[in-house]
């Protein structure tokens, strides 16, 4: 029977180990050593990073920089946490990364950039890329530095290749979907006049709005962050010139002006955003939000309520993108945040559909001119193809240490979940499919304890 079992157990493994192989694949990090000279540095001082996966056939030419999320910090005390983490620090950094959804390298799983040159760029100065403080206190040691490594990142990549590029996409999750909108028009002036450069903003759109305590408070976290990291200077001067400057880290207040076009996939009920705008810690001392907003079926018919208000808000802040035909959208009713780099909610059979498209295959037809997307979805619960989130109590911080800047667990090594956890995550998904279809066919010799075991 031991015989039996151990080849059981090994034909599961290899089985589980093909599911792997296909839903990702590991890459190397590159470290821009000679951008510490330059002052292009994380907050810790160390060099920026990214990972590189070479196009190849007709792509080899065509180049997606996608950048990292993960929050931000607004003044020395939450930088000095960062700063020893891998959102501070490249020296923390893992040195392979999982990359999968919209940076796949399988046209089954990304059908229009699967065979692009696909960047992963590290998030490690908590501005999304829009600080630039000259001095550094020798106490802290803290590098307010983004918008130089920015810079510094695409000028190696343009050195690597990109110079030559036919096609380019910016694109970034979360406050990295915040960084390709505010840089989207920085982007296409570094390239050539000849390349088509488009950006594409996945749970980037965060908006301002009243927590439930009826206190702007993410308007004046951000005016913090904008502070800190002297960013004024690298917001768009469009909009700099005519309102309070932290403000214009608000899309709703800038996006407008942008000249490049620029494709925006959000959730209306973002998950983040209900997190840390709608209901942070701090506005709900009693944590009457807490099991709402670990999963939206546990909100009561008041909160739901507050959180249909919330997604007309979010609707009449798109206004600020304008009506140009050049504006993409994917606006889905979901409780979600970053949807492009989980191979579930990127392009998969059972993936969120808008005019059943898939997010892959709008953001693609856009791409490419072969047809217009913009399309919001109807309200909360009708959407039946959504992946609504539902978070781990223990992965979610405690009510009175609930920081905005947290970043939203447990997005694929985009908001901060490392290669362990997202392994795990892929593991326990397949879990159930690997039992049914897999393991008892296995051990169709095996014994009847072990079929017992197994179910």
């Amino acid at each position: 029977m031991g015989r039996m079992v151990n080849g059981g157990l090994l034909c599961i493994l290899v089985n589980v180990l093909i599911l792997l192989k296909t839903e990702g694949f590991f890459v190397d990090i590159t470290y821009i050593e000679n951008a510490v000279a330059k002052g292009a540095v994380c907050l810790d001082g160390s060099p920026p990073a990214y990972h590189l996966d070479r196009g190849f056939g007709a792509g080899i030419n065509s180049w997606l920089v996608h950048i990292e999320g993960g929050g931000w910090c607004n003044n020395v005390t939450t930088c000095l946490d960062r700063k020893s983490t891998r959102l501070g620090s490249s020296k923390q950094m893992v040195k392979q990364l999982a990359f999968s959804g919209i940076l796949s390298n399988k046209p089954e799983f990304n059908p229009d950039f699967y065979n692009w040159n696909r960047v992963k760029v590290r998030y490690c100065d908590g501005s999304s890329f829009t600080g630039d403080v000259e001095a550094v206190n020798p106490i802290t040691n803290l590098h307010f530095r983004g918008a130089r490594v920015f810079l510094a990142v695409i000028e190696d990549l343009l050195a690597k290749g990109m110079r030559s590029a036919e096609n380019a996409v910016l694109s970034g999750c979360s406050a990295g979907g915040l960084t390709s909108i505010l840089h989207c028009d920085s982007f296409r002036a570094l390239l050539p006049l000849g390349t088509k450069v488009k950006c594409f903003a996945d749970a980037g759109y965060f908006i301002n709005a009243k927590d439930v305590s009826g206190v702007q408070h993410i308007e004046a976290f951000y005016n913090d962050v904008v502070t800190t990291h002297g960013s004024t200077k690298n917001l768009p001067v469009t909009c700099t010139s005519t309102m309070k400057p932290s403000l214009c880290f608000f899309p709703q207040y800038m996006a407008q002006q942008i000249q490049t076009p620029i494709f925006i996939t959000n959730a209306a009920y973002d998950s983040w955003q209900i997190k840390n705008i709608l209901a942070p810690g701090v506005a709900d001392p009693h944590g009457l939000w807490h099991n709402c907003k670990l999963d939206i079926t546990k909100c009561s018919p008041s909160q739901l309520q507050t959180m249909q208000g919330f997604r007309l808000e979010f609707l009449s802040a798109l206004n600020g993108l304008g009506t140009s035909s050049s504006r993409g959208l994917f606006i889905n009713g979901c409780y979600a945040h970053c949807q492009t780099e989980m191979q579930e909610t990127w392009f998969r059979n059972d993936s969120p559909r808008l005019s059943n498209k898939t997010i892959a295959k709008a953001v693609g037809d856009w791409f490419y001119d072969k047809s217009p997307f913009q399309k919001i979805d109807c309200p909360y619960p009708c959407d039946k193809t959504c992946h609504n989130r539902v978070f781990d109590p223990q992965d979610q911080p405690s009510i009175d240490n609930t920081s905005i800047g947290q970043p939203d667990q447990p997005a694929i090594n985009g908001m901060g979940i490392d290669n362990t956890k997202w392994m795990a995550n892929v593991i326990r998904k397949y879990i159930e499919v690997i039992l049914k279809y897999v393991a008892l066919p296995c051990l169709v010799n095996a014994s009847p304890e072990m079929e017992i075991f197994l179910m």
